[in-house]
């Protein structure tokens, strides 16, 4: 049981971390008007999007059931 007492300080030093980061990161955020944060969604949506990826064609279909089949053995090397 003692040796969970030396993660203590480093849980202690990670919660604070987290919530100095977290209480940190929300000073950089800056109220958007509403109006203006409308007509950038509506340009947005008006630009025309290029395809990111070409269609290709579908794969070939694997014809393999999952079971191995051993190639028979030739009668004539007898």
């Amino acid at each position: 049981m003692e040796i969970l007492l030396w993660l203590v300080p480093s849980a202690v030093v990670t919660g604070l971390a987290m919530l100095w980061v977290g209480w940190w990161g929300r000073e950089g955020r800056g109220e958007v008007d509403r109006e203006v944060a409308v007509a950038r969604m509506a340009q947005a949506l008006r630009r025309e999007s290029p395809a990111r990826y070409a269609a290709r064609p579908a794969p070939a279909r694997d014809r393999s059931r999952g079971i191995a089949v051993r190639p028979s053995r030739s009668t004539s090397g007898r």
